[in-house]
């Protein structure tokens, strides 16, 4: 007796809709890569061949694909679509099999992701682009007008301070922004970060 896999359970549990689509593109992805194993990793199923190649996702109303290395792959038939824009994966929402692109494209698609994990191509690390933040004259004078206050904002990280910045500052009227601008001072002087509330 063949036991279930963790795969098999996760597409018994699904809506009946989704189990063709799922079984259809496990199918292809073990034809493609008779190598691949599987296993469930942030609670849907993921296929690995020299690292993470796929991975396919059941949800209430539809089902998703997606490729580990989408960003990076050539897509020479324009199916691959940005991953959240209408779904979880690369090709959308998937409702039915109709709304796969066809079998002969999809295992290109398949040949080209096994091809980058043989290679070891890695994704680019997207960079961090830190942003400056000016500090309005108004509120250096009342933080410099309270020693306190002064001493706790100049011992600050520059993300603390930032938060007090924007907090003062995105306040849509005069009004609010001196009430703001009054609490800011208050909480500085008590050593306080902008969002000491929800420090447990």
């Amino acid at each position: 007796m063949k036991l279930l896999s963790e795969t098999d359970e996760y597409i018994a549990r699904a809506n009946q809709f989704a189990v063709p689509i799922l079984k259809h593109l496990r199918r292809l992805i073990h034809e493609e890569c008779p190598d691949i194993t599987e296993a469930i990793k942030w609670g849907f199923p993921c296929f690995e061949y020299k690292g993470i190649l796929c991975a396919i996702t059941a949800h209430k109303t539809h089902c998703s694909f997606s490729f580990w290395k989408g960003a990076i792959m050539s897509d020479p038939d324009g199916v691959i679509e940005i991953v959240g824009k209408t779904g979880m994966g690369h090709f959308g929402r998937i409702q039915s099999l109709e709304d796969l692109p066809a079998d002969v494209i999809l295992r290109k698609y398949l040949q080209e992701a096994i091809l980058l994990n043989e290679k070891g191509v890695k994704i680019p690390k997207k960079k961090v682009v830190k942003t400056e933040f000016v500090i309005p004259d108004y509120l250096i004078s009342a933080i410099g007008n309270n020693p306190k206050a002064l001493c706790t904002f100049e011992g600050f990280s520059p993300s603390n301070k930032k938060e007090y910045v924007e907090w003062v500052t995105d306040a849509k009227t005069a009004k609010t922004r001196d009430k703001r601008l009054a609490q800011t001072i208050e909480w500085l002087a008590e050593g306080k970060v902008r969002n000491w509330k929800y420090i447990r």
